[in-house]
């Protein structure tokens, strides 16, 4: 893509509004812009990193044997009547009638709409488990929204629901998401803490928070840092070993400060350790709640009628790209995890009106787009020092600099945002190091 064909509506000028750096660098950066308190248009640049990061949840979703559906954001009021929530769920839900005075509303979550989907096409059991689910945007009328996508009306969620038989089954389900959220976050670039949260009413020990480390972080949190060396690429959904795997992964430490006891503490002083999270995910089993308020039930083995046992499994996706700004960013601007990076390198013309120039970049922009390689090229007039800054504030991984000296000298620069490390290579040698 070409820079001086492109849409980067770029601000010079820290947003006074923005409080937090990721809401800060978001709108700098060209990524949103607010168009009502809480609510965002996103520019194509976020765009490119909200849609690699709804891919990533989306094949290990499938990797973990659920099936994708798309629900409605609008919702009929009848289902949360029928299981209670209508009335209980306060002024978040935004509420309003359709043109015959039907109540609808704007759905917050899809727990009474798949519910309803599966008492009306699912029978018996043989045709369980079944994980039901979808990338959609919701709404929940905040109070005080704030920090951009941190805290906003609307978001876009990924949200999961299971249906068993019995509650081995329901554990087993459960299971899978928990291995399959920690691959979705070692893949997303970032180490992902899994905490274990209160499972309300319903009691037992399964619900699990799942944390994104960064300093700026909302949540608290002690956990055994043998977390941070599990070898996510080797965990398998299912297997002979599938339980065993689980059972070692849910039974490292991990705790909010609330809940953290030093007194009772079972991990060493040297193996513990304390960070700021920002929560980006939950599982939870809720059992019956929802398929016996709302008569969701199959045909057992011995031919009597079973309420299902059900989980919801939730990650916030366009929150995620916000959490990784917090989690990624330095004094110059985001630097993108390689995997959700909008572009994969920055192809700098450092003299716009040198022909020789043109010529290099024109043929190096030609390369790495056969190469498959995602690349914005700053083809603009602009001053070198503001093309750097640019390309530092919108975080590409790699920048491929071109000027003259460097053309005489047959190089050109290549530069490593992450690591800020600058060498002088051949163009075919950058290239090399670019397409990997």
């Amino acid at each position: 893509m070409r820079l001086s064909r492109y849409f980067l509506p770029i601000l010079k000028e820290n947003p006074a509004e923005a409080q937090v750096m990721s809401h800060r660098l978001m709108l700098r950066a060209g990524m949103i812009r607010q168009t009502s308190a809480g609510i965002y248009a996103w520019m194509p640049l976020g765009l490119r990193v909200l849609k690699k990061v709804e891919q990533i949840v989306r094949e290990e979703q499938n990797r973990a044997g659920a099936i994708e559906v798309l629900m409605p954001t609008i919702q009929s009021a009848d289902i949360w009547r029928e299981s209670g929530r209508y009335d209980d769920y306060g002024k978040e839900m935004l509420r309003f009638e359709d043109r015959n005075e039907r109540e609808m509303l704007f759905g917050p979550t899809n727990e009474e709409m798949i519910t309803d989907i599966f008492r009306n096409t699912v029978r018996s059991y043989r045709d369980l488990p079944k994980n039901l689910y979808h990338i959609q945007w919701k709404f929940r009328d905040e109070m005080r929204p704030r920090f951009g996508l941190m805290r906003g009306r609307e978001f876009l969620m990924k949200d999961a629901y299971s249906f068993d038989l019995d509650f081995d089954g329901a554990r087993k389900s459960y299971n899978a998401m928990y291995l399959a959220y920690l691959r979705t976050f070692a893949r997303l670039g970032v180490v992902a803490i899994p905490v274990r949260a209160d499972s309300g009413a319903i009691g037992g020990d399964l619900s699990h928070e799942f944390h994104i480390l960064a300093s700026t972080g909302e949540s608290d949190i002690f956990y055994d840092v043998a977390i941070e060396g599990i070898e996510l690429a080797k965990l398998a959904t299912g297997g002979s070993n599938f339980g065993e795997t689980v059972e070692k992964l849910q039974s490292l430490y991990a705790m909010e400060t609330e809940k953290h006891d030093p007194a009772t503490c079972p991990i060493p002083a040297e193996n513990l350790r304390h960070a700021k999270g920002i929560e980006v995910g939950h599982i939870f089993y809720f059992g019956t709640k929802y398929s016996k308020a709302m008569g969701a039930k199959v045909t057992g083995p011995d031919g009597s009628d079973v309420h299902v046992e059900m989980g919801s499994y939730g990650i916030g996706v366009s929150r995620v790209v916000a959490a990784l700004i917090e989690a990624n960013h330095d004094e110059n601007g985001i630097i993108w995890p390689e995997s959700v990076a909008p572009f994969k390198v920055a192809l700098l013309n450092l003299r716009g009106d040198d022909a020789d120039c043109v010529a290099a970049c024109d043929g190096l922009y030609e390369q790495l787009e056969n190469a498959g390689v995602e690349v914005l090229y700053d083809d603009t007039n602009e001053r070198p020092g503001g093309k750097f800054a640019v390309a530092d504030l919108i975080g590409v991984p790699w920048q491929l600099m071109v000027g003259p000296r460097g053309l005489k000298n047959g190089v050109v620069e290549l530069k490593h945002r992450r690591s800020g490390q600058k060498e002088e290579l051949s163009a075919e040698a950058a290239l090399a190091k670019i397409i990997g």
